[in-house]
């Protein structure tokens, strides 16, 4: 049995970090947030100029839509290994220069494969900042407990909102290639201050790396399988949202404009999200209630989308943006369910990559039983039958229990 705690950064390792200044690290934060999301959120209000203008079928458009949930799993999987060779602050320097890279030059190309490939550089760079921002948050206490986290959250939802929202319109005017191409501009405003972090920090990286006790399993604890099992199913939720509900729109009548702002809104209500959850889950002894709600939610989100996906097309992405108040929440967890960095960085290290490979088969799926069907009742018929497993795990990870803990006494 083991028993002995993960171990804690030495004293002089957090006096020295605590010598950035807040200011900095809100900074900072935003800064990453915001970028870690339109790569992948810009892709569905124009996915049919995408396709038209590589001179693709609906088989190239399920991998992209894809893609996301694949890379974010994949390489969110050796992120952890990649903070401890070169340190968590220089590996998110790294991501996002990957990720800005990736997306200004895919703008520039129009061979199909050239653009996938690119596309997977880019989103791998933001699928490291994924999984090692939430350890460099824990890592930064003097920042406080709550507020980190909920600009971390906050900003991811605002950027994938922004990717949404501003893509198509642009792409009316100057063509969906620069369109995309403006998201890798945004991101080069991350890369000035994350890479003097980077400088400034590699004498820490000892400090920094994830260095708990290797004997832990992450997943001996009840806690962070129940976190996976909903990062998952709700982060397919979200990328087949991101990727094919503008196009559900669309095909009920809805113009392109209109389908990218119903996407936007679902994303932009889950902004209320991120600034309440981690405030809710710091001071509610449970999340019962909260869980459930989002349950009801999802479930009647796609009922509406089943039934009448034209008559109230506001009202499905405001239940279904209500429902995704899971995603923040599971985020917030991240830090909030773990007491030591080197935890929460095995922590993320485990619940999103395992939760994003199994989202992954969302929007592929989907998209293949669209194509099959020629429907959309039996890819909705699906999402719906998932309330199962996305119920019993927000039930699960309701309690406040810390992985510490639990690994603690395995």
């Amino acid at each position: 049995m083991h028993t002995s705690a993960p171990k804690a950064p030495t004293e002089p390792s957090r006096d020295r970090k605590k010598t950035m200044g807040r200011g900095v690290a809100i900074v900072a934060t935003v800064l990453i947030a915001i970028n870690l999301r339109p790569g992948a959120s810009s892709v569905g209000p124009v996915l049919e100029e995408i396709t038209a203008g590589l001179g693709t079928g609906s088989g190239v458009a399920g991998i992209l839509t894809g893609l996301p949930g694949l890379c974010f799993g994949l390489v969110g999987a050796a992120a952890v290994g990649i903070a401890r060779r070169i340190g968590i602050t220089t590996g998110i320097a790294v991501g996002i220069t990957l990720a800005a890279a990736g997306l200004l030059l895919r703008s520039q190309t129009d061979t199909a494969w050239v653009f996938l490939a690119l596309s997977a550089v880019a989103l791998s760079g933001m699928a490291v900042g994924n999984v090692l921002v939430p350890a460099w948050i824990k890592a930064h206490p003097s920042s406080g407990n709550v507020l980190l986290p909920t600009i971390y959250g906050t900003g991811l939802i605002v950027g994938g909102t922004l990717g949404s929202a501003l893509t198509a319109p642009v792409a009316a005017e100057v063509g969906w290639s620069k369109a995309l191409a403006m998201w890798g501009l945004v991101a080069l405003t991350a890369l000035p201050i994350w890479a003097w972090l980077a400088f400034r920090e590699r004498s820490l990286t000892p400090a920094e790396e994830p260095a708990a006790d290797p004997t832990l399993r992450i997943f001996h604890s009840r806690t962070a399988v129940a976190m996976a099992t909903l990062f998952a199913v709700q982060s397919m939720h979200a990328y087949v949202q991101f990727g094919w509900l503008p196009q559900i729109y669309r095909d009920a009548g809805l113009s392109p404009s209109a389908a990218g702002a119903m996407q936007a809104m679902l994303t932009a209500f889950g902004v209320v999200g991120a600034l309440m959850m981690p405030t809710v889950i710091a001071r509610s002894p449970n999340l019962t209630p909260w869980m459930a709600s989002f349950s009801v939610a999802l479930l009647a989100g796609y009922s509406g989308l089943l039934l009448a996906p034209a008559t109230l097309p506001w009202l499905w992405a405001l239940l279904l943006g209500f429902s995704g108040f899971a995603f923040p929440t599971t985020i917030a967890m991240l830090t909030a369910r773990t007491r030591d960095h080197a935890v929460t960085a095995r922590l993320s290290g485990f619940v999103q990559p395992v939760g994003y490979l199994l989202a992954a088969v969302g929007p592929v799926l989907v998209g293949i039983l669209h194509a099959a069907t020629d429907s959309w009742t039996i890819p909705i018929l699906l999402l719906m039958a998932t309330v199962v497993p996305f119920t019993w795990a927000g039930l699960r990870v309701s309690r406040p229990v810390y992985v510490d803990d639990e690994l603690a006494t395995d």
